[in-house]
């Protein structure tokens, strides 16, 4: 057994991406875009059983998280999947278990 003092850089995301993917009704969130759209709250909201309050919860915890991206644009946030981002923190935890399990 090895003795862990830090967690590597490459980790450094990864625990706030594993909690935000950690509740299904963040997962549903998640899973209700396809591919390459972008959503408002309202339009998440519609297509959810969660209230407006708890939609937006969940999604500032996703994009906290770094599963989600935003931008306003007027009146209107709109939301989309951070694909690059979770392609590369997963793809740090894959490699571990590659190369050091």
């Amino acid at each position: 057994m090895k003795t862990v003092t830090h967690i590597p850089e490459a980790w450094t995301d990864i625990s706030a991406l594993f909690e935000a993917l950690g509740d299904a009704h963040r997962q549903r969130i998640l899973l209700s875009f396809e591919k390459n759209e972008r959503l408002t709250i309202l339009q998440i909201v519609e297509s959810s059983q969660l209230s407006r309050t708890a939609v937006t919860h969940h999604l500032k915890v996703l994009e906290r998280g770094g599963a989600l991206q935003s931008e306003k644009i007027g009146r209107e946030v709109f939301f989309w999947v951070n694909k690059a981002f979770m392609q590369q923190a997963l793809g740090n935890v894959l490699d571990y278990i590659k190369n050091e399990i």
